[in-house]
C-alpha cells in the first residue's frame, strides 16, 4: 500500500495567475478625439514655423545682418543663459502650483502630481503650437479626464484655470503700467495708445469671461439669439449650430457653478492668483536675462514691463506663437536696449521662450499619476508627520501593555475569570489592539467553558 501510494501521482498545484490592475481610466470618445484634432493642429503648425524660421533667414542673408548676428552669438555670456533658462523652468514648476491650489481642497479628486504635470505640460505645449492657443484646452481636459475626472469637473476646472491665468496677465500688466507708464510714454510717445488698447482688449476679455461665470442665463439668452441670426442667414451652418447651442445651453451654466464654488474658498482664490502673477513674471522677465548675456546694463522692471506689453501683442496675433507680432512686438519694444545686438536677442529669447518650452514639454505630457489617492490627503498625512516629527512624539520606541486572562479564586471558593485587557492605544492601522482583544476573547471563553464543565462533573 504504502508503495502504492508513493507511485501515485501527486495532484498539480494550480497555476498562479498573476494579477494585473489597469491604471488607465475611463476618457470620453469625445475628449480623446479633441486631443487627436489639437495634434493635428500641431503637424500644421511645425509645417508653419519651418517656413517661418526659412523666412528669418533669408531676411538675415538679403539685410546684411549675418555677420553682426555671429559676432553678437560668440560674445554671449552663457552663465546669464542658463540663468533665464531656470527662470523659465519655474514658469512650469509655478504652473503645475497653480493646479494643485485648484484641486488640494477636495478630499476626493483623483487627481496627482505627475496627472498635473502632464496637464501644464500640455497647456504650454498647445498654447505654442496652435492657432490662438486653441489646442490647449481639449489636451488639458483629456488629460484631466483620463486621471479619473468627470468631463464635466475637468471643463470646469479648465476654465477657472483659465479665467485666473487671463486675469492674471491682465492685472500684471496694470501694475507695470502703473510703476512704467512714464517709461512708456517719454520712450514711445503716442505709440504708447497701442499698449493701452491692448491692456483694454484684456480687460473686455476677462470681464466677458466674469460675466460668464457670475451671469450665466443673460449669456445663455444673448449666446442663442446670436446663434440663431447667424442660422437664419446661412452664416452658420446647421451642424455647427447644433453644436454651439448645445455648448450654451449646457456647459455655460457648468461653468458658472464651478466658479461660483470655487470663488467661494476666498484664501484659495487669491493664493492661486498669486502663484499665477509668479508664473508670468518668470516669463516676463527673460528679455532682462539674455540683455546681460550681452553684457549690457538692464532696468529689470522695465525689461518686465516691455515683456508685459510683449506678451500682449503676441496674445493678441491670431498665428501659432504670435508669429509676426513676436518679432515686430521685440524689434519695437527692445530697440533701443539691445542695439546692434537685437537680432541675436530675439533669437535667443524666442529659443528660450518658445522652443525649450515646447521640447521639454512633450515628454512630460504622459506622465501618470498611479496611487489614485487625493492630494488633499496626501498632504493632510505629511502634515501630520511634520507636526509629530516637530512636536517630538514620533521619536522613541512604544511598548504597548499585553492583556492577559487571570483565574483568581472568590471568598466564595469559586474561581472567577478575569480578563486583563491592555489599554487601548491607536497604532498604524489598529491591528495590534485588534489582535488583542480577539486573543483575550478567545482565552475567557475557553476559560468559561472549564469552568462551567468542572461545576456540571461536581452535580
Amino acid at each position: 500500500m504504502a508503495e502504492e501510494q508513493k507511485n501515485q501521482k501527486k495532484p498539480k498545484a494550480p497555476k498562479k495567475v498573476a494579477l494585473k490592475v489597469s491604471a488607465v481610466r475611463s476618457v470620453s470618445a469625445k475628449d480623446n478625439a479633441a486631443d487627436k484634432k489639437s495634434m493635428g493642429q500641431v503637424r500644421k503648425t511645425v509645417i508653419f514655423l519651418g517656413f517661418v524660421a526659412v523666412a528669418y533667414a533669408l531676411y538675415l542673408v538679403f539685410s546684411g545682418q549675418v555677420d553682426e548676428f555671429v559676432t553678437s552669438l560668440a560674445g554671449v555670456d552663457m552663465a546669464w543663459i542658463v540663468a533665464g533658462v531656470i527662470c523659465f523652468l519655474f514658469y512650469y514648476v509655478f504652473g503645475i502650483l497653480a493646479y494643485v491650489l485648484s484641486v488640494a481642497a477636495d478630499p476626493e479628486c483623483p487627481v496627482g502630481i505627475r496627472d498635473l504635470m502632464s496637464v501644464e505640460a500640455s497647456g504650454v505645449f498647445f498654447m505654442r503650437l496652435t492657432p490662438n492657443s486653441a489646442g490647449a484646452p481639449p489636451a488639458q481636459i483629456f488629460r484631466l479626464t483620463r486621471a479619473g475626472m468627470s468631463a464635466g469637473a475637468a471643463s470646469a476646472l479648465n476654465f477657472t484655470r483659465t479665467i485666473i491665468y487671463e486675469t492674471g496677465e491682465g492685472v500684471f500688466a496694470a501694475i507695470m503700467l502703473i510703476f512704467c507708464g512714464s517709461y512708456f510714454y517719454e520712450t514711445f510717445g503716442d505709440v504708447t495708445l497701442i499698449g493701452l488698447f491692448l491692456f483694454g482688449f484684456k480687460v473686455v476679455q476677462v470681464a466677458g469671461f466674469i460675466a460668464l461665470c457670475l451671469l450665466p442665463r443673460p449669456v445663455m439668452a444673448v449666446g442663442n439669439w446670436a446663434l440663431r441670426f447667424a442660422n437664419r442667414r446661412k452664416w452658420l451652418k446647421d451642424d455647427k449650430f447644433e453644436k454651439y447651442y448645445g455648448v450654451v445651453n449646457t456647459q455655460v451654466m457648468e461653468f458658472s457653478s464651478a466658479f461660483k464654488q470655487a470663488a467661494k474658498n476666498v484664501p484659495e482664490m487669491l493664493a492661486t492668483m498669486g502663484v499665477t502673477l509668479l508664473q508670468l513674471g518668470c516669463m516676463y522677465a527673460l528679455p532682462y536675462f539674455v540683455l546681460r548675456s550681452f553684457g549690457e546694463p538692464a532696468d529689470f522692471m522695465v525689461c518686465l514691463a516691455s515683456g508685459s506689453m510683449l506678451e500682449l501683442l503676441v496674445n493678441a496675433v491670431p498665428l501659432p506663437g504670435g508669429a509676426g507680432g513676436a518679432e515686430v512686438g521685440f524689434a519695437y519694444l527692445f530697440k533701443g536696449m539691445y542695439g546692434v545686438h537685437l537680432t541675436a536677442g530675439f533669437v535667443i529669447w524666442r529659443a528660450i521662450e518658445y522652443l525649450l518650452p515646447v521640447i521639454i514639454a512633450a515628454p512630460c505630457m504622459g506622465l501618470r499619476s498611479t496611487s489614485g489617492e487625493s492630494i488633499n490627503r496626501r498632504a493632510h498625512r505629511a502634515w501630520k508627520r511634520i507636526r509629530r516629527f516637530v512636536s517630538g512624539k514620533g521619536s522613541g520606541k512604544k511598548t504597548a501593555a499585553r492583556g492577559g486572562v487571570t483565574v483568581k479564586p472568590s471568598k466564595t471558593g469559586k474561581k472567577v475569570v478575569v480578563v486583563d485587557a491592555a489599554p487601548s492605544k491607536k497604532k498604524a492601522g489598529g491591528e495590534a489592539d485588534v489582535q488583542a482583544r480577539i486573543a483575550a476573547g478567545k482565552a475567557a471563553a475557553a476559560a468559561k467553558k472549564k469552568a462551567a464543565e468542572k461545576d456540571a462533573a461536581k452535580k
